[in-house]
């Protein structure tokens, strides 16, 4: 198997969490210890100054976007890109000619900023960190910016907020490519979640009452260990010993989403992993992830990710990941 190549471009004043985002979680990505998915390389135009207070000088130059697969740009804390809406023209040349021969397009926090200097980004939608939000929209009208997502996949160019969101994106990217398992393995290499519950408006400062007793986060797991069966609103509030009215509340002040919409992408999550990595019927499928239906299941999907069980399944489906289970629902 050949990995897939990413070029990470660097360019001066990188934040430095980011430039090391794509590095650690892409070669966390693998068959074995031996057989990785991606092959990585740090590349720029020359040395650079971190946001962090260090040097970078990257083991490969610009030459390094010709073969890449993907080309993927970390956060930049200062400089024209989030200054005066400016890159330099060799940078602009070069995610030009990546993303005019079919190269994916990927940017970390305000490296959406490079992307839409560059041009790439007028009338797309794209996400990068909250707190930069009225200058890169000052900067950039032309694309549409949303700042309350974790990120955002646009087919052919992905964005993501900031700082951690990297994270959530390389993964993201991992399960596009190879399957929620590869994804959840690689997750478990770096200790993060496989995936982080919200957007990034849960994360925006704004006043909190202070919190009485504990939060939802037990229930959370109670249900997740209940997918299977009809948990209702209710049931999760009583758990939490909460009112239905509280309970709510406090929910999406911790998770950025309604208890009932939580509960759905748990189950759709759940199905999408069943479909890869088990020989299970649709319906049996559905029901072992609390859908009910084949048809139910279906329609989910297809709102979800745009494609029917068999078609997710022919897809994503890996022999190596595939898990021994009883036929029965």
């Amino acid at each position: 198997m050949v990995p897939h190549q990413i070029a990470v471009l660097a360019l001066d004043g990188v934040v430095g969490y980011d430039l090391g985002t794509p590095p650690q979680v892409f070669h966390a990505a693998r068959k074995s210890d031996d057989d990785r998915f991606y092959d990585v390389r740090v590349c720029s135009a020359g040395p650079i100054h971190s946001t962090a207070g260090f040097t970078v000088i990257p083991d490969h130059g610009l030459e390094a976007l010709e073969d890449a697969g993907t080309v993927l740009v970390p956060g930049v804390g200062t400089g024209g890109p989030v200054t005066d809406g400016t890159i330099p023209p060799e940078i602009k040349e070069a995610l030009l000619a990546a993303a005019a021969r079919g190269a994916r397009i990927v940017s970390i926090c305000t490296g959406a900023s490079v992307l839409a200097a560059a041009g790439l980004l007028d009338g797309r939608t794209a996400a990068t960190h909250w707190a930069w939000a009225g200058r890169i929209s000052r900067l950039y009208p032309r694309v549409n910016w949303n700042f309350d997502v974790l990120f955002v996949d646009d087919g052919d160019i992905l964005t993501s907020a900031g700082v951690g969101a990297g994270v959530d994106l390389c993964l993201h990217i991992v399960r596009s490519d190879h399957g929620a398992e590869a994804a959840n393995r690689a997750a478990r290499r770096c200790v993060v979640p496989a995936v982080r519950e919200g957007g990034q408006a849960q994360y925006i400062e704004r006043p909190v009452p202070a919190s009485a007793g504990a939060g939802t986060a037990p229930t959370r797991a109670w249900a997740l260990d209940r997918l299977a069966e009809p948990v209702s609103l209710e049931e999760m509030a009583g758990h939490a010993r909460m009112s239905v009215r509280t309970f709510t509340r406090r929910f999406r002040e911790e998770t950025g989403m309604s208890p009932r919409q939580w509960l759905l992408r748990e189950r759709v999550a759940h199905a999408q992993l069943l479909l890869e990595s088990t020989d299970l019927g649709v319906d049996a499928v559905a029901r072992r992830s609390g859908l009910g239906s084949a048809t139910a299941l279906r329609q989910h999907l297809q709102a979800t990710i745009g494609v029917a069980p068999s078609a997710y399944r022919r897809t994503f489906r890996n022999s190596a990941f595939r898990h021994p289970v009883q036929s029965g629902s």
